[in-house]
């Protein structure tokens, strides 16, 4: 079968793991690499590339033209509303949710200076930030993993922002600090791996085979919020999923942001499994009812703005 996929070192990371995976049972399967939009446009912010899913869009045409039959992605890239020709077929066991910070000198971000320049590709990271530490200076920060970390080791940042999953599934180990997700709400489906393949075919049974039935229910609970706000990817809005050690609850954050982290809307709950997808739904319109799609259309609107 083939797998396609974008060409950064993290996303080949993340495809050699699948393919060892249905190697183990007994599936072949051969690489195609996809350039997307958002591979192209390295040199502005993503909220300056056009349309949704800047990582995604070429990879869904070629699957739906029939050239790849399975493709491999970090699922927070993935919009909300997908093409109904296309299934979520696997849902890896997810790694870390969680941001960490990578600073020169080992400061944490409570003992970063005064003013300090902290990079982030991410307008919900760089809202949390301000929120938490008015005075940074947040500048963006765009390029694959290993182009982030060497701005950093080159001294154009006092710190950067990433998430923790990434350098797992590199392999690397660096002392960072875990960022806690009362402060830092983690994007929709962050740390996990999705394969998506055409629905009711052969390779979205194979794909299925290595879906994780948790990670699967946390990630829909959080897509299910977010939904409500209609967001999109480049705003800030996260939205974090855990089901709890008792296994029949699921404590839910979630929370849109002003684009200068002044204000928010959130929801912080414990709901039940049974009804899981109606109490997900019910926080979103909470999220709405609380003023979170206004934010999120004043966002829209700044951004856009910037664009002009």
């Amino acid at each position: 079968m083939i797998v396609g996929t974008r060409g950064s070192a993290l996303a080949l990371a993340q495809a050699n793991l699948v393919a060892r995976m249905l190697d183990e049972r007994g599936v072949e399967t051969t690489q195609l690499i996809i350039k997307t939009i958002g591979d192209t446009f390295t040199d502005r912010p993503l909220h300056e590339v056009e349309g949704v899913g800047a990582f995604v869009r070429e990879i869904d045409d070629w699957m739906l033209a029939g050239k790849i039959d399975l493709a491999v992605h970090s699922m927070k890239d993935l919009p909300t509303e997908r093409p109904e020709e296309l299934s979520i077929a696997g849902v890896l066991k997810r790694d870390s949710p969680f941001d960490v910070l990578l600073t020169v000198d080992g400061s944490t971000l409570d003992e970063l200076a005064d003013g300090a320049i902290v990079g982030t590709t991410s307008m919900r990271r760089r809202a949390q930030l301000l929120r938490y530490r008015p005075d940074l200076n947040i500048q963006d920060l765009r390029g694959n993993i290993n182009t982030r970390i060497k701005k950093l080791e080159d001294g154009l940042y006092d710190g950067i922002m990433l998430a923790e999953a990434g350098l797992q599934r590199m392999g690397w180990e660096m002392n960072v600090e875990q960022l806690n997700p009362d402060a830092f709400c983690p994007s929709a489906n962050q740390g996990t791996i999705v394969i998506v393949t055409r629905t009711d075919t052969d390779a979205e049974s194979v794909a299925f085979q290595l879906d994780h039935a948790t990670t699967r229910m946390e990630t829909e609970i959080e897509r299910l919020v977010i939904a409500e706000v209609e967001g999109g990817c480049i705003v800030p809005v996260g939205s974090y999923a855990e089901i709890l050690d008792s296994g029949d609850e699921i404590h839910v954050r979630a929370e849109v942001l002003a684009l200068d982290g002044s204000h928010d809307v959130r929801v912080d709950e414990i709901i039940p499994v049974e009804g899981y997808r109606e109490h997900a739904t019910r926080l979103g319109k909470e999220l709405v009812r609380d003023g979170g799609k206004e934010l999120v259309q004043d966002a829209l609107c700044q951004l856009s703005g910037t664009q002009n």
